[in-house]
C-alpha cells in the first residue's frame, strides 16, 4: 500500500507533468539538508528513498581504511571485520543508519522548499525543451492580460508573450479572445523560459496556407517565398511540382474560399498569390501584380537591379500605397526594382537626347532616382531644390518635413532609399 509520501510524490509529478524521480531526488536532498542542520556532525551523510517502505532512510557512511585519519568518515579494517566478517576490505563503504524521527518539522519545512524549487526548475526545463522543438508551429492561445503593450496569452497551462512588435497594427484584442499565432522563439530570462509568439511573421502565413490548402500540405504545391507588411498586404510565391496542377488556383480555391479563410484570420490583410518562376524577368513581372507591366529590363545583373516600364495609369498601382507594392515585390524577388511610367521614360530619353545634341549632359542634369519612391514624391523633392541623391542624403529631417505633402513616414522612406543607394 502506498504511503502518504509516495502518494504526494505521484500527485506532484502528475500535476506538474514532470518525472517522479525529480520529486524523489528533491525529497532526498531535503532530508539530507535537514539532517546536517540537526546532527551538526562531520559525518558523511547520505539519504535514500526506499520504494518498498515509502520512507526516506538516512545513513552515515564510513570508508574502511588501514589507518584512520578522520574518525567521522573512516573506520578501521579490524573494526569493520568485527561487524561484517572477513568480507570487509579496505576501500569499501559501510552505512550506519541514522534516526530520521529527530528531523521532524525541520525536514518537512526544508522538503517543502526544496521540492518547490526543484519542481519550478523541472517545469522550466520541460517548457524550454518542448517549445524549442516547436518553433515555427502555429498554436491557439487565449488572451490573459496586457503588459506595456505586450499580449500575455495562455497555451494550455503555459503563459506566452506576443510582444508589441509582433502584433499586427490592424488587430485589437480583449481579455478572453482566442488568437492563433506562430511560435517564433523561446528565450531564457531570470523568470525562466519565455515563449515568444508572433502575428506578423511570414511563417504564420505559410502555416495558414499549409492548413487551408491540401496541395501545399502534401507537397504538390510549394511556397517558394513569402513577405508581409502585417495588417496591410502580403505576397506569396508558389510553384507546382505537377504540370496539371495550377499553384495559384489551388491556393485561391473555388470562388476564393481558401484564401478568403486566411484573409479573415489575418483581419483583412490583402494577399497577392503569384506563380514563382526561374525566369527572373517573368518572376518580377508577376510579383508586381495586380499591376500590368509593359517591359522589364535588367540594368545590373550583379547588383540585381531591374527597370520596369508601366503605362501611366498603372504607375500608382504598381508602386502601391506609400510604395508598398513595389517594396514587397522587391523583397519577394530579391531584385531592386525601378518603376517608370511611359511619360517618365519619355522625359528621360528627351533629356538624354538633349544632352547628346548640345553637349550639356552633366551629372546635375540627370533626373533624381530613388528606388521604390513614387514619382510625385520625386517631383516634390526636385521642386524643393533636392536634385541629387547626395543632396537628399545630406538634408535634415526638418527640411524634408517642410516640403508639401511630406509626413514622417514619407521622409523615413525617402531617407532609407537615399542611404541604400550608397
Amino acid at each position: 500500500m502506498a504511503t502518504e509520501l509516495q502518494q504526494m510524490i505521484d500527485m506532484v509529478a502528475k500535476d506538474k507533468g514532470i518525472d517522479p524521480t525529480i520529486v524523489v531526488s528533491a525529497i532526498e536532498d531535503a532530508y539530507l539538508a535537514a539532517a546536517r542542520k540537526v546532527f551538526k556532525e562531520d559525518d558523511d551523510l547520505r539519504s535514500r528513498f526506499n520504494m518498498e517502505t515509502g520512507q526516506v532512510e538516512l545513513y552515515a557512511v564510513r570508508q574502511i581504511v588501514e589507518t584512520v585519519v578522520d574518525p567521522a568518515k573512516e573506520i578501521l579494517l579490524s573494526e569493520a571485520q568485527e561487524l561484517y566478517g572477513e568480507e570487509a576490505e579496505t576501500g569499501m563503504e559501510i552505512e550506519f543508519p541514522k534516526e530520521t524521527a529527530k528531523l521532524g518539522r525541520i525536514a518537512a519545512q526544508t522538503a517543502k522548499q526544496v521540492i518547490a524549487q526543484r519542481v519550478r526548475e523541472a517545469e522550466r526545463e520541460k517548457i524550454h525543451n518542448e517549445f524549442s522543438q516547436r518553433v515555427g508551429e502555429v498554436v491557439n492561445a487565449t488572451v490573459k492580460r496586457f503588459e506595456s503593450g505586450d499580449l500575455i496569452v495562455e497555451i494550455g497551462r503555459i503563459e506566452a508573450q506576443i510582444p508589441r512588435r509582433e502584433q499586427s497594427r490592424a488587430e485589437n484584442y480583449a481579455i478572453g479572445d482566442r488568437v492563433r499565432a506562430v511560435i517564433k522563439a523561446v528565450t531564457l530570462n531570470a523568470k525562466g523560459p519565455q515563449v515568444v509568439l508572433s502575428r506578423t511573421d511570414p511563417a504564420l502565413l505559410v502555416k495558414l496556407f499549409e492548413q487551408e490548402v491540401p496541395e501545399i500540405y502534401d507537397g504538390t504545391v510549394m511556397i517558394r517565398g513569402c513577405v508581409r507588411e502585417a495588417g496591410d498586404r502580403a505576397k506569396v510565391a508558389v510553384f507546382s511540382r505537377e504540370r496539371d496542377v495550377d499553384p495559384v488556383g489551388a491556393c485561391v480555391g473555388m470562388r476564393g474560399t481558401r484564401v478568403q479563410a486566411i484573409i479573415r484570420e489575418l483581419r483583412g490583410e490583402k494577399i497577392d498569390i503569384v506563380e514563382w518562376s526561374e525566369d527572373q524577368v517573368d518572376f518580377v513581372t508577376k510579383a508586381l501584380s495586380p499591376a500590368r507591366v509593359q517591359r522589364v529590363t535588367i540594368i545590373d545583373d550583379e547588383a540585381r537591379v531591374m527597370e520596369v516600364l508601366v503605362e501611366d495609369r498603372q504607375l500608382s498601382l504598381a508602386i502601391g500605397k506609400k510604395g508598398q507594392n513595389v517594396r514587397l515585390a522587391a523583397k519577394l524577388t530579391g531584385w531592386k526594382i525601378d518603376i517608370k511610367s511611359d511619360e517618365d521614360k519619355k522625359k528621360e530619353v528627351e533629356l538624354t537626347m538633349a544632352g547628346l545634341e548640345f553637349g550639356e549632359a552633366t551629372e546635375s542634369a540627370a533626373p533624381l532616382v530613388l528606388a521604390d519612391i513614387h514619382v510625385e514624391v520625386i517631383s516634390a523633392l526636385t521642386a524643393g531644390g533636392f536634385t541629387t541623391v547626395e543632396q537628399v542624403r545630406a538634408a535634415s529631417t526638418e527640411a524634408l518635413l517642410a516640403l508639401p505633402g511630406f509626413d514622417a513616414e514619407t521622409v523615413a522612406a525617402v531617407q532609407a532609399a537615399a542611404n541604400s543607394s550608397l
